[in-house]
């Protein structure tokens, strides 16, 4: 029988490979690579579709393929944990991911002005514990699906409702209200 201890020990590890792949999804839709960067060990590996190589040139690599992207959301779902080991566990997560492009990000979206790409998928991870840090060791990214099509023209919303990204999208001001950011 497993004690309380070690049952809230696997609740507090399955909690912080889920907050590494979140950072993981918040950094690539605000272009903050320093936040992908601390998902991953620095000796990472990642094969991600035509990129294969470690964290450094994964990095590059997707802040030169979001540029350009006016919005990106990515979308977790389905995530199993399987523990391989005290300090290994192998994480299937699905995932769904949109991306905007458009000429001109702060003006209405004219018919054929913009581009809209949906794939999913899922992200096969070998997560580590090391240092009572876990961190992705080895990412395949698996992409069973993926579209593009013109996206629907219409007027941009007020001000601040329209997701940016960069330190204007609306979650660095509610994160600097709460003291997160100063």
């Amino acid at each position: 029988m497993t004690s309380t201890a070690e049952a809230l020990q696997r609740l507090a590890d399955r909690q912080e490979i889920q907050d590494a792949l979140a950072r993981y999804a918040r950094g690539v839709d605000r272009g903050d690579w320093e936040l992908v960067r601390s998902a991953y060990h620095p000796d990472a590996h990642d094969e991600h579709g035509s990129f294969s190589g470690g964290i450094d040139g994964l990095v590059s690599w997707l802040a030169d393929r979001f540029q350009g992207v006016d919005n990106s959301v990515h979308f977790l779902g389905n995530c199993l944990i399987e523990p391989t080991g005290p300090d290994n566990a192998l994480v299937e997560t699905y995932f769904v991911s949109a991306r905007l492009t458009t000429k001109d990000p702060h003006r209405a979206i004219d018919a054929g002005d913009a581009l809209s790409r949906q794939a999913w998928g899922r992200y096969v991870d070998h997560f580590t514990r090391r240092d009572g840090a876990w961190r992705i060791a080895r990412r395949t990214v698996v992409v069973d699906g993926r579209f593009q099509c013109p996206a629907l023209g219409g007027a941009r919303t007020a001000e601040g409702s329209w997701g940016t990204r960069d330190r204007t999208d609306p979650l660095h001001a509610a994160r600097s209200a709460v003291g997160l950011i100063r």
